[in-house]
């Protein structure tokens, strides 16, 4: 079995389908699950809500990148004057 059409269906059996009035009433209930909600009018699919991943709670390491960049010195010279004309919506 190709592994798209066993990720279709792993999918299409963890999730749930509810009618708009469902949904509607039962929203908060649904989202608490964290799964997969088809809401569907009339029995057709129209939308899908499906929960964020979860944000990881461990900080993030600072310096990873250090010594792969050098910022050149001209990055720190002034700007063209035609360039900061145009920042400020004048003719330059």
């Amino acid at each position: 079995m190709p592994l798209d059409l066993v990720n279709y269906q792993t999918r299409m059996l963890t999730m749930i389908k509810v009618n708009i009035a469902e949904a509607k009433a039962h929203l908060s209930r649904f989202l608490e699950r964290g799964e997969t909600v088809v809401i569907c009018k009339r029995n057709v699919p129209i939308a899908e809500l499906r929960p964020l991943p979860k944000q990881s709670r461990r900080a993030r390491p600072v310096g990873l990148a250090k010594g792969t960049f050098k910022v050149p010195r001209k990055f720190f010279a002034p700007l063209p004057d035609g360039l900061i004309a145009a920042f400020e919506g004048k003719d330059g």
